[in-house]
Order: structure tokens, then sequence, then C-alpha cells
């Protein structure tokens, strides 16, 4: 029990966006590996269509313009991804002080896969904060903006959806964890919300509260 977190038994986070600073990296690699397929689009507007969503929206999005993907690009692009992450990914300012207070169960899930989840912790030095409690995309039938993701790791974890925070940076999260029937706070301190009004967008799409900083995480409002 957290006091400070009432009527709350489990913190789930979102990744890419809330613990480590990935999204305008990830979403530039993409726009890049389009247009080398003939699919030009700005990082603005792969992040409009895209961001927290799973490949799968990626593939359907380009089969339903008919610009099907060839069967090299998943792989390539995650190379890519994964070099970008390397030389540049950066943990979410002031994430690892709000792990080390938080008297509560918390989780990942995330529309990434596990594996990339996995190396982006590693790289930012989170992974030993999370231990096995990664919750992705593969595991349920239906990604973000879906439920089944987060209501998957709630069940995992032990938690009533009603008594389960969110944290997350996109409409799609937002979208699935209200749709689970849990609180969820959209947070907007990536570099990706330099491009966005990432606040409007958030709490069109239903957040209880709004935070820019990790330093705001146990302030009310």
């Amino acid at each position: 029990m957290d006091p400070r977190l009432p009527e709350t038994d489990l913190v789930i986070f979102d990744c890419d966006g809330v613990l480590v600073d990935s999204e305008e990296l990830s979403c530039r690699c993409l726009a890049e590996a389009m247009g080398q397929v003939g699919i030009e689009m700005s990082t603005e507007r792969v992040l409009e269509l895209f961001l927290g969503r799973s490949t799968t929206a990626l593939l359907d999005y380009c089969q339903s313009v008919g610009k099907p993907l060839p069967a090299t690009f998943l792989p390539e692009l995650a190379h890519q991804v994964r070099e970008t992450f390397r030389a540049q990914l950066k943990p979410i300012a002031g994430i690892a002080a709000v792990l080390k207070e938080l008297k509560l169960p918390y989780c990942v899930a995330s529309s990434s896969a596990l594996d990339r989840v996995k190396f982006s912790l590693e790289l930012t030095g989170l992974a030993a904060a999370f231990g096995q409690r990664l919750f992705t995309a593969q595991m349920v039938r239906h990604g973000k903006p879906a439920p089944d993701l987060f209501l998957h790791a709630a069940g995992a974890m032990g938690a009533a959806p009603r008594r389960t925070l969110v944290i997350e940076d996109s409409v799609s999260g937002v979208t699935a964890a209200k749709a689970a029937g849990m609180k969820v706070w959209g947070f907007v301190g990536g570099a990706h919300y330099r491009l966005a009004d990432g606040s409007a967008l958030l709490r069109q799409a239903g957040a209880d509260r709004i935070f820019a900083a990790m330093t705001d995480f146990w302030m009310e409002g």
C-alpha cells in the first residue's frame, strides 16, 4: 500500500516514451525505412499514425493503402532501431527515482516486441527494476487500443482493473487503459512531444491526469 496512491494496488508502465525516451528515435527510423520502400511519410505523420501501436497496425495500414511491406522490412527495421538505440537511447529523466520510491507492485505493458523491451531496459539500466514483470502485445490477441494487454498484465499481477493505474504516453494506450476500466495518467515528457501537443491529445483520449516530468509523479493535479 502506498498512501500517495490511494485505491491503487498496481501501477502499469508503458515502456516507449514513459520509461525510455525512444519514440522520436524509433519513429524517425520507421519514416526513413518506409521511404526506402516507396512510402513517403514524415516522422510527425508516423507519430500520428503509429505511436503506441504494434507492428500489426503498421502492416495493416500499408496493406490498406495498397503498399504491402516486403518480408524483409520488419527485420531490417528492428536492426536499424537497435543500432539507433545503442547509440542514442536514454531513460526518461527521473524514472529511476520514481521506481525506487514506489511502494506498490508495478510492471511493464508495451506494444513493442519483448526482445526490444528487454533491450531498451537493459541499455538504460532499468531492467533490474522490472525483472520478469514484462508484458507485450505478442502475448494477447489484440494490441492497444484494445484493453487486452492491460487486462492480461493486471490479471497476471493479481490486481483488479479498477485498482490499477496505467502510465501512458499515447492515445492508443490511454484508450486501451480506459477500455480496461483502469485509471490512466498521460505522460508528455518524451522528446516526441516536441512535435505535437500531447496534453490535448491524451486529455481528449480520456487521461485522468497529464504530467510532463517524472519529478511531478507524486504531485496531485
